[in-house]
């Protein structure tokens, strides 16, 4: 990770971590590099957040001062500038918007021309451009200043893609969909009101403040509620870019993303449809996930946290499903990104083809309970290396043998090491982690558990 940008682009508060400024150097940067031999188009989309505008005008200022166009998808999810990106022919797309964080943040993703993340390499560049540590880029002058063009209808073909790949109607299901007063509002509704299915709506109000709050994945109890109180099949909650779902059952219990991968990964095996037969999944998934995809005969990955790690895996590997627990689950046969709105579709589907209630789909993975802490340490990689700290985590894993885990995993941006475990209960749980924290503790590492 660079200065700026992270696993899932340059993310903060609104005009004090990212600023006006660095979108306008960011859409200048992008605008020369990509215009060097050609006329270049770059397509940006936005969620609702208040500062969205300003990122949205600021970007575009930049690209069209470097002699580029730049192509505005307004309102729209991630998922859908990765698509347009690829399948219209640009040069690169810029998604606005902070995900799941609190309506003050913002950040700006960026995607290569096949709608994946932006290669590291490149990001560095643009974060030597924005220091002022690059080469003068050139401001374009008179007939090749660029044009800002009005690309709406892109959002509409995207619309068009989905609705095109469910197989069968969703006619007499009763769904709900919580979208998080963010960048489904308009665009999940229209999809499964194409697909027959009787759709009931919540959080699709956006205000420019209320993204995310207290709505969407990150607070599914009122869709468990709503489901619950309306007597529906099953819901589905998105944060704010939509690239991410997670789903209620008919009863009120959430469905994570772990249980979404195992469903759709061994329907897609019934239908020969999961060639190496395994799920690409991250460190954090739960040792439940493991224990029943064990069950049923399908591998798995393990990467680092993020998707963008997973879909790496998935790419070099030819495996056609992965994803986190968090909601973000690729179909790289559809998507090269999350997508949550793709994600409901594809489970809903399962559940019209096998003609079975969600809740009975979920029940074959038992989730393991979890106990994480984060601890502040004095050097991450010296205490991960420490015999003393060593010799816990080993005691830790043979006790737990073929029933549980411990794992300790560095903070990207913070001297702190996340201790985990997942065992038969809570108390073994807070066993093994407090066991291994203290070891860091007699061997002086320990500075305070956060």
């Amino acid at each position: 990770m660079g200065k700026y940008f992270g696993t899932d682009g340059f993310r903060g508060q609104a005009c004090v971590v990212l600023t006006a400024e660095h979108a306008f150097k960011i859409g200048r940067f992008l605008g020369w590099y990509y215009g060097k031999d050609h006329h270049a188009k770059i397509v940006i989309g936005k969620d609702t957040r208040r500062s969205s505008y300003m990122y949205e005008n600021a970007l575009a200022a930049g690209i069209t001062a470097s002699g580029s166009d730049a192509y505005l998808l307004h309102v729209t999810t991630t998922p859908c500038v990765a698509y347009i990106t690829r399948t219209e022919m640009f040069d690169c797309g810029v998604m606005i918007s902070a995900s799941h964080n609190p309506y003050t943040d913002n950040g700006i993703k960026l995607m290569n021309c096949d709608g994946e993340k932006m290669d590291d390499a490149l990001q560095d560049e643009i974060e030597t451009y924005i220091d002022g540590n690059h080469e003068e880029i050139p401001f374009a002058t008179e007939a090749n200043i660029g044009c800002t063009v009005d690309f709406y209808s892109g959002r509409n073909r995207y619309i068009g893609y989905l609705t095109n790949l469910a197989t069968k109607s969703f006619e007499n299901r009763k769904i709900a969909l919580d979208c998080a007063n963010g960048s489904s509002w308009m665009i999940g509704p229209a999809v499964f009101n194409a697909l027959g299915a009787k759709t009931y709506v919540i959080n699709n109000a956006p205000d420019g403040v209320n993204i995310n709050t207290g709505c969407g994945s990150t607070h599914i109890e009122g869709l468990q509620q709503y489901v619950k109180e309306n007597n529906l099949d099953c819901g589905f909650a998105f944060d704010g870019d939509a690239d991410r779902c997670l789903a209620v059952d008919e009863n009120g219990d959430i469905v994570n993303g772990d249980k979404i991968m195992y469903i759709c990964a061994k329907h897609l095996k019934s239908q020969g449809q999961l060639p190496t037969n395994k799920v690409v999944t991250t460190v954090m998934s739960n040792f439940g996930l493991y224990k029943a995809l064990d069950k049923i005969g399908i591998g798995y990955e393990k990467t680092a946290v993020g998707d963008r790690y997973v879909y790496e895996n998935m790419k070099e590997f030819n495996h056609m499903i992965g994803g986190e627990q968090s909601g973000h689950i690729i179909f790289r046969k559809f998507a090269r990104t999350g997508d949550g709105v793709l994600t409901a579709i594809q489970l809903l589907s399962v559940m019209v083809d096998t003609q079975l209630p969600l809740s009975v789909l979920a029940a074959e993975v038992t989730m393991y309970p979890q106990v994480l802490k984060n601890v502040v340490v004095d050097d991450k990689d010296a205490t991960l290396e420490d015999p003393a700290v060593k010799l816990a985590v080993d005691a830790a894993t043979a006790e737990l043998g073929d029933n549980g885990r411990v794992l300790l995993r560095k903070s990207g941006t913070e001297p702190v090491l996340r201790v985990m475990s997942e065992a038969g209960s809570d108390e073994e749980c807070e066993k093994h982690v407090d066991a291994i924290i203290e070891s860091m503790k007699a061997s002086n590492h320990l500075i305070k558990i956060k």
